[in-house]
């Protein structure tokens, strides 16, 4: 078991969804955390929640876009907590739109965000994971194991954040340090109230029924018992589960029912 007891938690994308159930789970397991995101105001708003019942919390106001503010983040850590035991990559961005109508900056923006936001972080973090034996986490999706037609860009983003992580994880086999992926299936969240159109846009309504799905809380569990528990990877929903499973099997029957879901959504791209 690893102990989360007082560690030094940084959670990118930690305004809303995911990685703001996040910042009040480690908050209630007796970590310090360090929130990071965009958003200045959500930020402030979840750190000062936090606050009323644990007072360890460190804003960082950054978009993992750009290096130099992964920098930034883990320097921030560092000078206020000593150090940095846990990174979890939670920042990231949706798209909808087919591949040959979107602008090719679309897929730009997933890949600089999804991708390189977790290659730089975890860059920077580096010294005092290693350092500290620590845990480096990369939220996925079930996206970064079956290509989601409308989702190129956010599949090839979760692909590319999956070969990275696992490559990292075998590279530290003898260091002590613990690399784990989470892969929820659909969660409720503003992911995909944000996510792009084809233009760059944000799509503004979700087209799925979101009281309907996993809860972003319940994420946030099965997160802090993956690392307590050394998991490699952690699959999470029914659905997601089995399509990881049966396209191991029957990937071009799972392309069909895959296409079939997609066409099913509202205001879906293939309508």
């Amino acid at each position: 078991m690893y102990l989360l007891s007082n560690k030094v938690v940084v959670i990118t994308g930690a305004s809303s969804g995911i990685g703001r159930a996040a910042a009040f789970a480690f908050a209630r397991a007796g970590c310090k955390v360090v929130l990071a995101a965009r958003n200045a105001a959500n930020l402030e708003e979840t750190a000062a929640a936090i606050r009323k019942e644990h007072p360890e919390v460190l804003t960082v106001v950054a978009d993992v876009s750009r290096e130099h503010d992964c920098r930034q983040i883990m320097d921030a850590a560092v000078q206020r907590f000593g150090g940095i035991d846990v990174l979890v990559n939670n920042a990231g961005i949706s798209m909808r739109a087919l591949f040959r109508e979107a602008d090719l900056s679309v897929i730009r923006q997933l890949m600089d965000i999804n991708f390189w936001g977790t290659v730089y972080c975890t860059k920077y973090a580096m010294p005092e994971i290693l350092k500290n034996k620590g845990v480096v986490v990369g939220v996925s999706s079930i996206a970064g194991f079956k290509g989601l037609p409308a989702r190129t860009g956010y599949s090839a983003s979760k692909f590319a954040m999956q070969g990275f992580l696992e490559s990292l994880r075998i590279e530290n086999l003898k260091t002590g340090i613990h690399v784990m992926l989470l892969c929820p299936g659909y969660t409720a969240s503003n992911i995909r109230n944000t996510a792009l159109n084809k233009d760059g846009k944000a799509q503004g309504d979700s087209p799925l029924e979101e009281g309907k799905l996993m809860s972003a809380e319940d994420v946030a569990r099965h997160l802090i018992r993956g690392i307590e528990r050394k998991r490699s990877t952690v699959l999470l929903t029914r659905q997601g589960k089995l399509t990881v499973w049966l396209n191991k099997f029957f990937p071009r029957f799972m392309d069909r029912m895959v296409y079939k879901v997609v066409s099913r959504e509202k205001d879906s791209p293939f309508k």
